[in-house]
């Protein structure tokens, strides 16, 4: 498909690839027309492996369901050894012989872990984060994972809210394009691959936007809001041929989403055409209860169906309140009949009637192989972001560091940590496959490198005498690096914090060694921003490592030794204060902007204890290079509404200068405002970014286009409007920075 601006060509739309095979429908049919109601409602039923199910805690029997024809999916177990006997009952056993669909979390990698998704779209590289999704898929397939629950496309503004760390990040047009690119990953080409699993955009709609940072909390968003920030990264899944969805666990303006048919059914359904599975989140389904909009099981299976959710995970209401519901004449068989044949659907696709079972021995040369764990570390390199590298007394950063010359004492927590570096979500991932940072220092640096733990997470009494070790360390080096951050489980579902800094003793550890004199260089693991207001005062260099996945060792020993430059810019503002929470870059001007009065006691909108500006903007990062941006042009000086919606075009152009002294990639930026139209937009919006490397001394033109599905936003009457106004257009390297230049949108 031609590209017609530039969300086009990040998104990169394509048709769904399992919708309209005449052998499919064929099947389908075929097999819908000889099922019972319970053999149709099984379809719809998805159960954890191994467990209770259900709020009543309901013990089931795998086995017994599948040769009834009575489960449909099965999430949490996967290999040969686990999965291919439950399978057996279903294809072998059961009256139809229907397999069951496998499914599984794989957020950030299978075995091979790559860094978190806030990391990964820290790259800003989509070729990247789609092969990263490939190989996921090829790993877990391999042991009979065929439907994922990733990507996560909820935009965040709140980093507060622990599941940012799964998200691309607080803008809206990011996202967009990571999601497809991790669709495009996960579903491959042709779902009947046997190397396909099937992606789910999740969580419709609106839940990283909880009310506090609180996961799970309620939700309070105008239509207008959820349309133009919080709905486009789901409708971008969807045009890259997401085969699923999922609905959330919270309220959206009252309503919950898992009985939300104003966003599943009138939106989703009916408005974008979407043709594949909702399914709802982990008991969501009977927590309808909990929320007080269902009185019992069966009133919240009702519910959830007929606001259209096709299957129920974990709740247990499905199978034992959905036949009752379509004999009592409360949901049509008919639209039972149509989630029954998307399931189906699925299933043909993916080939599963064909090869239902798991090879025993697919998994030993798909698994880890070298391939993926180069990919691994190139993806930790690309997502590092260097946040400050200040000049010390001899006129250089200390990084990156001379291996020829310097003493380096490596300091902290992470410095021999495996499980750590991996990050939450890991469902697969192994401690043992994981490569740590002291080794791999070690081998550039040999007796030159120092190591101390110096302290943990939490406080500890031991704190001091292990802070006071570290200092030592620090005092016979050249240069500290300290390797701090969030313990890998404080970021993530259900892990919502007030405080943003380093826990436990960290902070007391770094104020020690940095009065030593030392050069600090602070190295810094999360999954989401952090108050980094002190550190920054007391480390020369800073750089943000995320939690970078198995090769995490290995690809930061490479950025710290300059073997390659830092090429990550943040997808999340970092705040000077917790308190700023949520703080987006896309804010609107308001009446009162923060720059109109630069007096002591100025009314505007901001704080009189701290900055209003984040510590650390949207888009920056910096590198072991610099470069210069020329002023952002135009292709023109006005253009009329009616000609952009004819399908003409805007073009923004600026050179890029490498004018340090090492080559480097350098992520250039475009940047909209719109004023003068029916409402309020933001000052800034990104509206496409490109990644160009360039050697020392080296220029480039970057050049956008912009189209009228680029400008549009949702205007009054929730109509999507391109207006007449004043359009502001800047290229820069954050969201910060840059002048921008003015054109007339005229009718």
């Amino acid at each position: 498909m031609e590209s017609t601006g530039e969300r086009d060509r990040l998104v990169r739309p394509q048709p769904p690839p399992f919708f309209g095979h005449a052998a499919i429908e064929q099947r389908v049919s075929d097999l819908l027309a000889r099922m019972t109601l319970e053999e149709k409602v099984g379809q719809l039923v998805q159960f954890s492996s191994g467990g209770a199910t259900g709020p009543d805690n309901v013990e089931v029997n795998e086995r017994e369901l599948a040769a009834q024809g009575f489960i449909g999916s099965i999430l949490n177990t996967s290999g040969a050894d686990d999965i291919n006997p439950i399978q057996r009952c279903a294809v072998e056993d059961s009256r139809l012989g229907i397999p069951i669909l496998f499914a599984l979390d794989v957020i950030h990698g299978y075995r091979t872990i790559f860094p978190v998704p806030l990391g990964l779209s820290a790259t800003w590289d989509l070729e990247l984060i789609e092969r990263c999704a490939r190989m996921s898929a090829v790993e877990a397939a391999s042991e009979g994972i065929r439907w994922n629950f990733s990507p996560m496309v909820d935009v965040s503004h709140d980093a507060r809210w622990g599941r940012i760390m799964e998200s691309g990040g607080e803008d809206t047009l990011l996202n967009e394009a990571v999601a497809a690119a991790f669709v495009r990953g996960y579903q491959g080409d042709d779902l009947s691959e046997p190397t396909s699993m099937l992606a789910c955009a999740k969580h419709l709609a609106g839940y990283g936007a909880p009310i506090g940072g609180r996961d799970y909390d309620s939700v309070e968003l105008s239509e207008r809001t959820l349309r133009d920030t919080y709905l486009p990264p789901f409708k971008a899944a969807l045009d890259a041929g997401c085969a699923t969805m999922m609905s959330g666990f919270h309220t959206v303006a009252g309503v919950p989403s898992t009985a939300n048919r104003h966003i599943l059914r009138d939106i989703l359904r009916d408005e974008w055409g979407f043709q594949g599975i909702v399914v709802s989140d982990w008991n969501s389904i009977g927590e309808l209860v909990t929320h007080g909009v269902a009185i019992d099981g069966r009133t919240a299976a009702l519910k959830a169906f007929s606001a259209g959710v096709d299957v129920d995970m974990q709740a247990n209401l499905y199978v034992t309140q959905l036949a009752d519901l379509v004999r009592a004449g409360e949901i049509a068989e008919d639209v039972l009949n149509d989630a029954v044949r998307r399931m189906l659907r699925l299933k043909c696709a993916l080939g599963l009637f064909e090869r239902p079972y798991v090879d025993a021995g697919a998994s030993s040369s798909t698994i880890l192989t070298p391939a993926h764990r180069a990919v691994a570390r190139q993806a930790a390199e690309r997502s590092f972001v260097l946040l400050q590298n200040q000049a010390l007394a001899s006129g250089r950063p200390a990084l990156p560091i001379d291996t020829a010359t310097t003493t380096v004492a490596l300091i902290g927590p992470y410095a021999r940590s495996h499980h750590g570096l991996l990050g939450g979500w890991v469902m697969r991932g192994r401690d043992e496959d994981t490569a740590p940072i002291a080794p791999a220092l070690g081998e550039r640096l040999g007796e030159n490198l120092l190591i101390a733990d110096g302290c943990g997470f939490e406080r500890d009494e031991r704190d001091a005498a292990s802070i006071q070790e570290a200092v030592e360390v620090a005092r016979r080096a050249d240069v500290a690096v300290l390797v701090l951050g969030e313990r890998w489980d404080m970021s993530g579902e259900a892990r919502s914090r007030t405080r943003l800094d380093l826990p436990g003793g960290q902070q007391e550890l770094l104020k020690a060694v940095a009065a030593t004199r030392t050069p600090v260089v602070l190295v810094v693991f999360t999954g989401r921003p952090l108050v980094l207001t002190r550190e920054a005062e007391d480390a020369s260099s800073m750089l943000l490592a995320w939690f970078p996945g198995t090769e995490a060792g290995p690809a930061l020993a490479r950025v710290l030794c300059g073997e390659v430059s830092p090429s990550g810019r943040l997808t999340a503002s970092f705040p000077r204060h917790v308190g700023q929470m949520p703080m987006p870059y896309s804010m609107l001007s308001t009446g009162r902007p923060v720059d109109s009065d630069t007096g002591a006691h100025a009314m505007v909108v901001g704080y009189r204890d701290e900055a209003r500006a984040s510590l650390f903007p949207f888009g920056f990062g910096l590198s072991y290079t610099a470069f210069e941006y020329s002023t952002t042009a135009v292709s023109a000086d006005a253009l009329s509404a009616r000609d952009l919606d004819d399908g003409a075009m805007l073009g923004v152009s600026a050179t890029i200068t490498n004018t340090g002294s090492r080559p480097g990639t350098e992520t250039a930026q475009l940047y909209v405002e719109h004023r003068g139209g029916s409402v309020a937009r933001p000052t800034r919006l990104l509206k496409g970014f490109r990644r160009v490397h360039l050697d020392t001394g080296e220029e480039c033109r970057v050049e956008f286009t912009l189209s009228a599905a680029d400008l549009r936003y949702t205007g009054e009457g929730v109509r999507e409007v391109c207006e007449p106004g004043v359009l502001s257009a800047v290229i820069a390297p954050h969201a910060a920075d840059g002048t921008p230049v003015s054109v007339q949108i005229t009718t």
